[in-house]
């Protein structure tokens, strides 16, 4: 029977429009399961790739079991064979998928199904306009970022693909069955289906559509949901047909050539008469919903013993590529024929560097189930910390016994346990402790300069940046000092002289923490020190746009992305772009409160600062006892900040008395840490509050301290100190050009004030 459910034009249109737009890189499109996303998908790509346009069409389809495997969903598409940082590996993806003689519409089913690589790939792509896409994503529940940013980022247009009406419900059955329908059966089906197509077809395939004498009816049995009616299409499919299924079910896609040795010709044929699985050869099931149910149904022994097959039948064929090495790795996991316990621990290792905590995780375990080897341990560790699980992260730690390890070994152990210690379980004097301890007992050099750029870390955070610069200083004049030493001192330097003042040191130190391969959250460290120098040398647009790389980057999962948008936010407040930082500032920090890192007691306190200056004295409070309640030794290096966010909180309630006191606690704060330049800021704002004291203060910091807003604010000091009218008006105008856009607000407001009482 023929079955043609036709998107409409007018939908079909948008997506074109998307796709030719200057403004977007094409369209997402959004809806249920069943309502027929990918034939629209399908229908625009055809027309958008017309004869006349030299354009090549490339289709990746997103499938829970290739969902762990990094770029799974881009199988045969790209070739990455040699593990590196995610970064070089997405400009290699992204190289290979580009052709420069043709543009690319690259069209991707179920991106909720895409791993973290393959969704950041194709963010990428719709970042740089390398290709035109059309993305359908399901329902809008639990999405990850990435995938979200795709529209809320304004890359894509957001096109939301609704059922069928009354009318297209009954247009679609007419067609289907060659005959009118009366309106009490078309009023059922649709009330049975929602105008869901393929509950639709499904019905009326199945026999839930009968011919009486009075002309067509739907049967009276029980109504049942979708799943239910493809539970029944799927008992009425072959047992050969079905067992294709049940191998996609644990590996999807399948070469057909693999399909067809695991299953059998005649299977793989009846599969896709049947219209189980698609023509192709690469072997998808026909929708996703098919696969849904049939894991459903599969018993753990059955789904091992289709793992266990599948295994043995891609290992015939060895492949370079990462995501074929790390798929086979997944999937021998879940069989009978595990891997020996060094290659499962390599693959896990190859799959926390690439970010991949899930499969990391799951291999990991898998090696550890069969030997308590400290590679293994070390992976897990690492895999639940980063997901935000310091209790479990620690007990795999404390399971290992130190005495027995080498100086390189006890090195590789202490770092993630002092780091799980001090960041994810809030206990930073005992991890400064267990590194003291743990140094005194290693005498190799290299080790030894590791865990100095650890404590130097840690005196950083601690609120000690000259201590900080001391320890990482050694570190990185040190000849032996390895990559991850390296990584660590360079950005807690960089940081510590972007806060101390001593500017001209800092982009040589970011160079070089972002040149080592250590893996994690480091670059953004190194990022924050880049943003607060340009900020400071007034370099506001810089800055921002700087800012905005770093929410760009390559890894868009979290914590990197909440993170990136804290540096954002932090140039927004300072631009008066209050609005944007909120936006920014509230799910960035309900995604770091998970974290335990530094950043997460930071994203609060500048949130109340931006909504202290809205004038939201409610909301101010609450994100200022947020940030209160999370602030202790590990977060200690952002005191002033705390104490800005206090000052902006009593302005908001209009206590103006207090806002200055608690401005001037910033002042000092930032100066008892050595944080010049952090005081100089801190003045900015105590004089925009009214402090006429802050010109003696700053006088002295400007000697020490040379940079534009120091400068600026100097001028804003003294003029409101002289109560100076005219002063205070070329303050303001300063202020302006240079981007401080409230600083030149309230000193322009203070100038209008000191004119009139004259």
């Amino acid at each position: 029977m023929p079955w043609v459910a036709a998107p409409e034009e007018s939908v079909i249109r948008r997506v074109t429009a998307a796709l030719e737009s200057p403004q977007v890189s094409g369209a997402v499109l959004v809806g249920p399961d069943g309502v027929g996303k990918t034939l629209l998908a399908r229908v625009a790509a055809e027309r958008f790739a017309a004869p006349d346009r030299p354009t090549v069409v490339r289709w990746v389809t997103g499938t829970p079991s290739a969902r762990i495997v990094p770029f799974g969903a881009f199988g045969r598409l790209i070739r990455v064979a040699e593990i590196g940082r995610p970064a070089a590996l997405l400009r290699a993806a992204r190289q290979s998928l580009i052709d420069p003689d043709s543009d690319l519409l690259l069209v991707v089913e179920d991106a909720h199904e895409l791993d973290s690589l393959s969704a950041t790939l194709v963010y990428q792509l719709a970042l740089t306009g390398s290709a035109r896409l059309i993305v359908t994503v399901g329902p809008e529940t639990a999405l990850p970022d990435v995938v979200t940013a795709l529209w809320t980022d304004n890359l894509l247009t957001r096109i939301d693909v609704e059922p069928l009406d009354l009318a297209g419900t009954s247009a679609l059955l007419e067609s289907a069955l060659g005959a009118p329908l009366e309106a009490a059966t078309v009023e059922e089906a649709f009330r049975r289906s929602h105008g869901n197509p393929l509950y639709l077809r499904h019905l009326v395939e199945g026999g839930g559509v009968v011919r009486t004498d009075d002309g067509w009816r739907c049967r009276d049995d029980e109504r049942l949901s979708l799943s239910g009616l493809i539970d029944e299409y799927l008992s009425g499919v072959p047992a050969s047909a079905r067992t294709v299924l049940d191998y996609l079910a644990v590996a999807e896609p399948l070469p057909r050539a693999d399909l067809t040795a695991l299953a059998g010709e005649r299977a793989v044929a009846e599969a896709e008469a049947s219209g189980a699985v698609a023509h192709g050869n690469m072997v998808y099931a026909a929708h996703p919903l098919y696969i849904k149910r049939v894991r459903a149904a599969l018993a753990s022994d059955r789904a091992r013993a289709l793992h266990t097959s599948v295994v043995a039948q891609l290992s015939k064929q060895a492949s370079d590529q990462v995501s074929d090495q790390l798929r086979l790795a997944a999937l021998t996991a879940e069989s009978d024929t595990p891997g020996t316990v060094a290659d499962v621990t390599t693959a896990a290792q190859q799959a926390l560097r690439l970010g991949e905590l899930v499969l990391a995780e799951r291999l990991a375990r898998s090696a550890l189930d069969r030997s308590e080897g400290l590679a293994a341990q070390l992976v897990l560790a690492y895999t639940l910390a980063w997901q935000g699980r310091g209790r479990e992260a620690g007990a795999v730690l404390a399971a290992v016994t130190p005495h027995t390890l080498s100086d390189t070994e006890l090195m590789a152990w202490a770092l993630p346990r002092a780091a799980n210690q001090f960041w994810m379980l809030s206990e930073p004097e005992r991890a400064t402790t267990f590194l003291q301890t743990t140094r005194s007992r290693v005498s190799a050099p290299a080790a030894r300069a590791t865990l100095d750029a650890l404590a130097a870390t840690f005196a950083m955070n601690a609120g000690t940046p000259l201590r900080a610069l001391r320890i990482a200083g050694e570190v990185l004049a040190a000849p032996h000092a390895d990559p991850v030493g390296v990584g660590w001192a360079a950005s807690a330097a960089a940081l510590c002289s972007a806060r101390t003042g001593r500017f001209n040191d800092v982009d040589a130190l970011a160079a070089r923490a972002v040149a080592g391969e250590h893996p994690g959250l480091l670059r953004f460290t190194s990022g924050f020190a880049r943003v607060t120098t340009l900020v400071m040398m007034g370099q506001l647009r810089t800055a921002r746009s700087l800012a905005q790389r770093y929410t760009d980057f390559a890894e868009l999962q979290q914590p990197g992305r909440a993170i990136g948008e804290v540096l954002v936010a932090y140039v927004a407040i300072a631009q008066g772009d209050f609005d944007a930082a909120v936006a920014l500032l509230g799910p960035a920090a309900d995604a770091l409160a998970r974290t335990g890192y530094s950043w997460g007691p930071l994203s609060l306190m500048l949130l109340a600062q931006a909504l202290g200056q809205q004038g939201q004295q409610v909301e101010a409070a609450k994100a200022l006892g947020r940030a209160e309640s999370r602030h202790g030794l590990k977060s200690a290096l952002f005191t002033p900040e705390l104490a800005l966010a206090k000052a902006w909180s009593r302005a908001a309630r209009g206590d103006a008395t207090s806002a200055v006191d608690a401005a001037r606690e910033a002042v000092q704060a930032a100066e008892r840490g050595g944080q010049s330049a952090i005081a100089l800021r801190a003045l900015q704002d105590a004089a925009r509050l009214g402090d006429t004291r802050a010109v003696y203060r700053a006088e002295r910091l400007c000697i020490e301290v040379d940079c534009v807003l120091g400068r600026l604010t100097l001028a804003h000091a003294r003029a409101l100190a002289a109560g100076d009218s005219a002063a205070l008006a070329d303050a303001a105008a300063d202020l302006a050009d240079a981007g401080l856009h409230p600083a030149a607000a309230d000193a322009a407001a203070q100038a209008q004030r000191a004119h009139d009482v004259r």
